[in-house]
């Protein structure tokens, strides 16, 4: 007990340390018009269910459970209002490996599909579902006569804004968000203008460096989580990409009204 209360002490203390010397910026959203597409990556079993897999966590993490609700929320607002949802939902071909991660969200074994919470999407007319085997979403959706279904769904519906959720982070959020940044600065995507980050709706794994040792793994293989959301946190924000807090859909609000 001694040495976890010792071990969150120093991750604190290492967060307060990146918050100073790396701060982030965060706003909050009110979204009253069309022209918004909601993102949500991999917010499947294998993920954010609690024991579905090798990269599942193995008991219930908060910060996971609040991005799931907080993405059911602001998914059924879209819904309502009709407005375009993309759900990205890692899927991997078995036996085939993803260097450096042991086999996660292998086809067949149910690790693939959305959580619970958010397995309506599947019937829901807003919503499309994009399966991808890959850490980064754009690669992902790169089809092989060369078409790539994430611009197509963006250029379709004439997108402004994205607003990104999901897990992880510091990983497929980051490396999407980071991608799209450079896509929508190329001209890929003309109508786009900003990427925003729901930080509440993101989330990302929690493994202690002891933690890793325990299971034979490599020191390297460290991953507190509060210092890598906010590291993902970060890096999204210092290329470009707009973080919010809070986020709030006014024209869903009103229609329920």
């Amino acid at each position: 007990m001694e040495g976890d209360v010792t071990d969150r002490s120093r991750t604190g203390d290492l967060v307060e340390m990146l918050r100073e010397s790396m701060p982030i910026s965060v706003t909050s959203l009110s979204i009253g018009e069309a022209g918004t597409g909601l993102v949500i990556v991999d917010e499947v079993n294998g993920f954010a269910t609690v024991g579905c897999g090798n990269l599942a966590p193995a008991q219930e993490n908060p910060q996971v459970t609040a991005m799931i609700e907080e993405t059911d929320r602001l998914a059924r607002a879209f819904q309502r209002t009709g407005w375009p949802i993309l759900a990205f939902l890692d899927t991997h071909q078995p036996g085939k490996p993803e260097p450096p991660y042991p086999p996660h969200c292998e086809r067949g074994t149910g690790e693939e599909e959305l959580v619970p919470a958010l397995k309506w999407l599947a019937d829901a007319p807003a919503a499309t579902l994009l399966r991808k085997d890959c850490i980064n979403g754009f690669v992902g959706a790169i089809r092989p006569d060369g078409g790539n279904s994430v611009t197509e769904w963006i250029n379709d519906n004439c997108l402004r804004r994205l607003l990104v959720v999901g897990i992880c982070t510091d990983i497929c959020v980051m490396d999407f968000v980071l991608t799209m940044l450079s896509a929508r600065n190329h001209g890929l995507v003309p109508s786009l203008e900003d990427i925003v980050v729901h930080t509440e709706a993101c989330a990302t794994y929690n493994l202690p460096r002891d933690i890793a040792s325990g299971l034979g793994l490599p020191e390297t293989a460290a991953h507190p989580q509060d210092p890598a959301h906010h590291m993902g946190l970060y890096f999204m924000a210092s290329r470009g990409a707009i973080l919010a807090d809070r986020v709030e859909i006014a024209a869903a609000s009103a229609a329920a009204e």
